[in-house]
């Protein structure tokens, strides 16, 4: 018999982790594009003047069109090989981040959204899927994934510091080429250090499911968003019954099909259902929250793109610096003791805004995103672990896109839900000088930067009357959302607590 030589195998061992950093770059680059986009907000509303449904589009399309792929990408990839189509993806998202860059209009910015949630469905579920299949002893793997996670946090880090000298010295288009950078050593290092991976026996790719899941996705959204701005009506209820009757029909059809896109046993494991629903109900608060801070600190507080990302720096931080300490204390301590624990840090920052209410400042949201980066930090690392440990191998693609499909349909109801509330809320509340012309009423009374876009061109006096009602309209619905975000991150305990009792 031979034996690998220590040589040889600290070689080995050498190699996966400079495999984990080429693997982190479309992790970063995800996680700078969401937290940029933020960020470029005012600058996008004050340039393109879009009415308040075209920009929570402009948002939402990214992460809809994402989430509704990623589980057909997720299992392509365990069929065609999960580094080829990381490679696909990268160079498509390369080339269309530079369109996106250009777009002369907020409908092209749109589109280009939804292009780059194709290519982005591509990147997100071959990461996390490599590493299953690349770190095979379960601490290093814990490791791995815990690093992997606080790219998230980094990039986030990372995008609004760079993002704001950006867009303090050019135009918001820059924002999106940050993209090149990232993806340029990817596409040159995946091939050398990443080793190919797929699924040994894999079923043929399932048209129809594809067309179901995404059927499921764009409906169900469509009408949370529309019941958030329009009341429970038919109209608005009715989309959300059609998607839950695909998505039914979907999961039937999984479970017929010999091998199916979607392996629906997956989830009769409870750490891995219940880890999937801890991840989306944390993301969908966090990113909701996200969406109140970022145009709060800008067009409220006043402060600059670079300033606003300082304050959230020390919460980023935190959240890398919890993912990292928890490793060791998972080794020890059941996930359902630790996941409601770190949960409960984040409640307590949603807690904190919501009693401050509109008269928070810069030092309260910055002592808030520091509670919540630690708790979400601290849960989402243990979290995703359990999702990837939970399910065999082969299957790894497929449940890495679980795992992703909860982030972004997460981030997706987060600005549906909480960035709808704040919207209406602000329609509602908004008071517009009679001076205004129809155009200048219609975009300032659709969101704050459109008011702060209209106050530019108006006298002194006038500018002022409509700032300060558009601010005090934006923040009257601050505190609603932030009790949601609690009582959203409230149920993910639960689920942990009880979902997780038998995973260690």
């Amino acid at each position: 018999m031979r034996t690998a030589s220590p040589t040889a195998s600290a070689s080995g061992s050498a190699r996966r982790w400079w495999a984990l950093v080429v693997l982190m770059l479309p992790v970063l680059l995800i996680s700078i594009d969401n937290t940029v986009l933020n960020f470029a907000l005012p600058a996008i509303s004050t340039a393109t003047r879009p009415s308040g449904t075209q920009l929570l589009w402009m948002i939402d399309i990214y992460p809809l069109v994402l989430a509704g792929l990623l589980v057909a990408m997720g299992s392509l990839g365990d069929r065609v090989g999960r580094r080829r189509l990381l490679l696909i993806g990268a160079t498509g998202f390369g080339l269309v981040s530079i369109g996106a860059a250009f777009s002369p209009t907020i409908e092209w910015l749109i589109v280009a959204r939804a292009v780059l949630g194709f290519f982005g469905a591509m990147l997100m579920p071959s990461t996390l899927s490599l590493l299953r299949s690349t770190f095979t002893d379960r601490d290093q793997r814990r490791l791995a994934i815990a690093i992997w996670a606080t790219g998230f946090a980094a990039g986030s880090a990372l995008g609004p510091v760079v993002g704001g000298i950006l867009l303090e010295h050019f135009a918001w288009g820059s924002v999106f080429l940050l993209a090149v950078p990232l993806l340029v050593p990817l596409l040159v290092l995946a091939p050398v250090l990443v080793p190919e991976s797929r699924d040994p026996h894999p079923g043929r790719i399932d048209v129809p499911s594809i067309g179901l899941s995404l059927a499921t996705m764009l409906p169900t959204v469509y009408g949370i968003k529309a019941i958030a701005q329009h009341g429970v009506t038919v109209p608005s209820v009715l989309p959300v019954v059609i998607g839950l009757v695909l998505g039914v029909l979907f999961v039937r059809r999984q479970l017929r099909l010999p091998v199916p896109m979607l392996d629906m046993s997956l989830f009769r494991a409870g750490a891995f259902s219940g880890a999937v629903v801890v991840n989306l109900l944390s993301v969908t608060a966090l990113v909701g929250c996200l969406f109140f801070i970022s145009q709060h600190l800008q067009l409220v507080l006043g402060l600059s793109p670079l300033s606003a990302g300082l304050v959230l720096v020390p919460g980023l931080a935190a959240m890398i610096i919890a993912g990292l300490l928890v490793v060791p204390i998972a080794r020890r301590v059941r996930p359902s003791r630790v996941v409601p624990l770190a949960l409960l840090v984040s409640a307590s920052g949603f807690a904190l805004i919501a009693l401050s209410g509109a008269t928070i400042d810069s030092v309260g949201i910055g002592i808030a995103f520091v509670l919540l980066g630690v708790g979400i930090g601290a849960a989402e690392t243990v979290s995703n672990e359990l999702i990837v440990a939970s399910a065999p191998a082969e299957k790894a693609g497929a449940a890495s896109a679980v795992s992703e499909t909860a982030y972004e349909l997460g981030a997706v109801l987060g600005t549906a839900i909480l960035g709808t509330i704040l919207t209406a809320s602000y329609r509602q509340a908004v008071q517009l000088p009679d001076t205004l012309t129809a155009a200048q009423q219609h975009a300032a009374g659709e969101t704050l930067g459109g008011a702060v876009s209209v106050a530019s061109d108006l006298p002194a006096e006038t500018a002022a009357e409509l700032l300060d009602s558009a601010r005090h309209a934006f923040d009257s619905g601050v505190g609603l959302s932030a009790w949601i975000g609690v009582a959203l991150v409230i149920a993910a305990v639960v689920v942990a607590a009880t979902a997780l009792r038998r995973a260690r």
